[in-house]
C-alpha cells in the first residue's frame, strides 16, 4: 500500500464523476488516499487562486506521500512559476516523494528541472486516467512499477516509416525532458526551460491542429534546441480535426516529414505517452539510454 496525495495546481476539476471513480480506483487498488483540501475548489477556470493552488503544491511537498498526484491538468501553472516553493519540493523528492503528472504539470516539471535539477515523473493524471471509465492495464502496472521501484523502461513498436535499417541507434547517458509542446514553447526565452544539450527530448500534446504543432516544432528548432539533442521522441498528438478541401493533403505525418528535413536529430513517433490511456512513466530530467533497433524502441534507466 502507498500513500497518495491528491492536488489541484491548475485548472479546476469539472467532472467530479471521474474525479470520484479516480480516488475509488486507487482505494480499491489498495492505497492510501489523501485529498489536499483544495483539491476541489474553483475560482474561475483555476482549481483556486494563484495563492491557493501555490498553497496545496507547498502541502503536497509537506505530505511525506509516497506519490503526489495531480488531479487533472489543464493550465495555471506558468502564471505561478516564479513563485513555486522549489526548495520544499526538491526536499520532499529527496525524501522519497515522487511527483507525477502530464499536460501543464510540464510547466512545473521544467521550472523544476531547470532550477534544482530535481527528477519528476511524467505520468497519469487522477481524473484522467484513474477515473476513466476502464482505466489502461498498462498504465496502472507503470504507476505499479513506479511505486514498488521496479520500473526500469519503457518500450514500443516504431512506425514501419521509422524503422532504423542496417544499424543500431545507441545513446547512452542522456538526460531525458520534455513534455506538452503547447508549454514547453511557452517556456522558451524564460529562466523555466532547462538548457539540456544532448538529452532526449520527448513531446505530445492534445486539441491541437497539425499546423499549430508544425509551428511549435518550428519554434523548437528556430531556437536551437531541437539540434541539441541526441534524438527526439514524439508520442501522441490527438483530439484534432482537419479541414475537409482545405488541409488539402496536410497532416500529422506531413508534419513529420517535415520536421526531419530540419534537423539531423533522429526523431521517432509512436512513444505511449499523451492525452491517451496507454501511457508509460518517464523520468524528467535522469540519465537514460535509448536504443532502436529496427522497429524496436527501448528507453531504459534501470
Amino acid at each position: 500500500m502507498s500513500h497518495i496525495y491528491i492536488y489541484s495546481p491548475s485548472s479546476a476539476v469539472r467532472d467530479k464523476a471521474a474525479f470520484r471513480r479516480g480516488v475509488a480506483r486507487l482505494k480499491a487498488l489498495g492505497h492510501e488516499v489523501e485529498l489536499d483540501e483544495a483539491v476541489l475548489k474553483s475560482h474561475m477556470r483555476f482549481a483556486g487562486d494563484d495563492e491557493t493552488r501555490l498553497a496545496a503544491i507547498g502541502r503536497a511537498a509537506a505530505s511525506e506521500a509516497d506519490v503526489a498526484l495531480i488531479s487533472r491538468g489543464g493550465y495555471g501553472l506558468t502564471r505561478i512559476l516564479g513563485d513555486l516553493p522549489f526548495k520544499p519540493i526538491t526536499k520532499a523528492i529527496e525524501r522519497g516523494t515522487q511527483f507525477v503528472g502530464l499536460s501543464d504539470f510540464t510547466a512545473l516539471q521544467m521550472a523544476l528541472l531547470a532550477r534544482t535539477g530535481g527528477i519528476t515523473w511524467a505520468g497519469p493524471a487522477l481524473g484522467e486516467d484513474f477515473g476513466a471509465e476502464t482505466p489502461d492495464d498498462i498504465m496502472e502496472a507503470c504507476f505499479d512499477d513506479l511505486l514498488v521501484g521496479h520500473g526500469e523502461g519503457a518500450g514500443w513498436t516504431l512506425p514501419a516509416a521509422d524503422a532504423v535499417k542496417d544499424a543500431v541507434l545507441r545513446v547512452r547517458g542522456a538526460t531525458l525532458w520534455g513534455g506538452n509542446l503547447n508549454v514547453i514553447c511557452s517556456l522558451v526565452g524564460t529562466p523555466h526551460l532547462p538548457v539540456v544539450k544532448g538529452g532526449i527530448l520527448f513531446l505530445e500534446d492534445t486539441n491541437e491542429h497539425p499546423y499549430r504543432i508544425e509551428r511549435q516544432l518550428t519554434q523548437l528548432v528556430n531556437a536551437g534546441i531541437v539540434g541539441q539533442q541526441k534524438a527526439v521522441l514524439l508520442g501522441s498528438f490527438n483530439r484534432f480535426k482537419l479541414v475537409p478541401g482545405y488541409d488539402r493533403g496536410f497532416n500529422l505525418k506531413r508534419v513529420v516529414d517535415w520536421l526531419r528535413t530540419q534537423t539531423k536529430t533522429p526523431v521517432f513517433t509512436g512513444l505511449p505517452f499523451g492525452h491517451v490511456q496507454t501511457k508509460v512513466l518517464l523520468p524528467v530530467g535522469r540519465k537514460v539510454h535509448l536504443l532502436v533497433d529496427g522497429r524496436d524502441a527501448l528507453v531504459f534507466w534501470g
